[in-house]
């Protein structure tokens, strides 16, 4: 499992140029199956990804394809988790 942090970079002010395209990026995340979760990291400093089901190389790739890490809106840190422990509804995690 892997943690995406998306962190404004001075390149701010592009975003709304790349919005359409980052948004379809994250759309097509989801439906490959390896996004489960997106979201704004507050107050208003970028985003968060949660990815699993997929390798880092794989993972590195996809998030060097997204339009606000290619135009330099974000700057992009990869964390890989490997749970431990979970809630029960999260097991799958754990394989």
């Amino acid at each position: 499992m892997f943690l995406i942090m998306l962190r404004f970079s001075d390149n701010k002010s592009a975003a709304a140029d790349h919005m359409q395209a980052h948004n379809a990026w994250i759309a097509n995340g989801f439906e490959d199956g390896v996004f489960m979760l997106t979201g704004t990291v507050e107050p208003k400093q970028g985003g968060a990804v949660l990815a699993y089901n997929i390798t880092r190389a794989e993972l590195e790739k996809r998030v060097a394809q997204d339009p606000f890490v290619a135009n330099t809106v974000v700057t992009a840190e990869i964390t890989e988790i490997t749970p431990g422990r979970t809630d029960a509804r999260l097991d799958f995690l754990k394989g």
